[in-house]
């Protein structure tokens, strides 16, 4: 067995099979995958938070006790009902506990193993994508496809439609993190109440919030070509194992809201005070958002939406080099800032 496709991924957490009682839940989406681990539990016991019904194990545990897992893998539940072991695999290997579980006669539970972003041949990855009664679900960055589909359920569960342009404005603001583009759309739902409709003045004014203080001052150097500043500032971002999804997602909201703050600029003559930009800009940024508004027109800040989006869909293509081609995007953005004024 090989680790399930997307379209049988859904088709399993739909009606998981009881055949393969045993599944790893991984990938570098974090948010998605503990989505999926919660799904699978709640299918599996009748009550989560009854500890006869349900077993939490850590992998720091098994690492020093691999029987414990054979052990609850034939425990039958004492007052009778269904049962499953929960176990978030951590940094330890414990490959050895889950193949000596899949060699059993029989399992007696649903078991669910949360792990984060597993290389090929990674012997947790291969135990289980190999073995017959076993079932591996890879959770990777959503496509785009995968936010359509997650804006269409959110926002219909809210009673709510969108405008085609909100969409082409909202789908470059989601990804990298499951959780979190769900949180982002169920904060525009609440934001939306009352109403029909979701338009781009609420993308705006909603998602456009998303980023952290930190994220919005490294894009801002990049927008207003402080490559040196910029470089610093991406450092420290890795050094803080900040998502790149979400340094992407601070980007394309950033860019966003400069191209919005040009065309009124423009539209006007030209003039501007950074004090009159709606929404209001922090204190600590007023200064670096005035350099980008100067350096960059809003014709070129359309064309840099197209590049930047390509430099997105690369980097979900390819996760492992995502952290280069994310420093590129951001590198290549402060030089063209640089290159000539609006």
């Amino acid at each position: 067995m090989v680790a399930l496709k997307s379209a049988e991924v859904d088709k399993f957490l739909a009606r998981p099979d009881p055949g393969r009682p045993v599944v790893l839940v991984f990938g570098p989406d974090a948010g998605l995958v503990g989505e999926r681990v919660n799904a699978l539990i709640k299918a599996s016991v009748e009550d989560i938070n009854d500890p006869f019904s349900l077993v939490r194990l850590e992998g720091e545990q098994l690492a020093v006790d691999p029987a414990r897992l054979s052990e609850e893998a034939q425990t039958i539940p004492l007052f009778g009902g269904r049962r499953a072991v929960w176990v978030k695999a951590g940094n330890r290997n414990i490959a050895p506990a889950v193949e000596a579980v899949l060699a059993l006669p029989v399992i007696e539970c649903r078991m669910v193993i949360e792990a984060g972003d597993l290389r090929r041949n990674a012997p947790l990855r291969v135990v289980c994508e190999r073995a017959k009664n076993a079932a591996a679900l890879p959770c990777y960055a959503d496509s785009e496809r995968d936010l359509e589909r997650l804006i269409d359920g959110e926002l219909r569960g809210a009673g709510l439609t969108i405008k085609p342009e909100a969409r082409a404005l909202l789908v470059p603001l989601l990804g990298g993190d499951r959780a979190a583009s769900r949180n982002e759309l169920r904060k525009l739902a609440l934001y939306a109440r009352g109403r029909n409709e979701i338009d781009a003045e609420d993308i705006i004014a909603v998602v456009s919030d998303a980023s952290e203080l930190e994220l919005d001052e490294l894009v801002d150097a990049a927008y207003a070509g402080r490559s040196s500043e910029l470089e610093a500032k991406i450092a420290k971002a890795r050094i803080a194992g900040t998502p790149i999804g979400s340094i992407f997602f601070a980007a394309q909201r950033q860019l966003a809201q400069l191209h919005r703050w040009r065309v009124a600029i423009e539209a006007a003559g030209g003039r501007f005070s950074v004090d009159s930009l709606v929404p209001p800009v922090h204190f600590r940024r007023k200064s670096i958002v005035e350099a980008a508004l100067r350096q960059w027109n809003a014709a070129r800040l359309a064309a840099v939406m197209t590049e930047l989006a390509d430099a997105v869909l690369a980097a979900r293509r390819a996760p492992a080099l995502a952290d280069t081609i994310a420093e590129r995007a951001l590198l290549d953005l402060a030089v063209k800032a640089r290159r000539s004024t609006a």
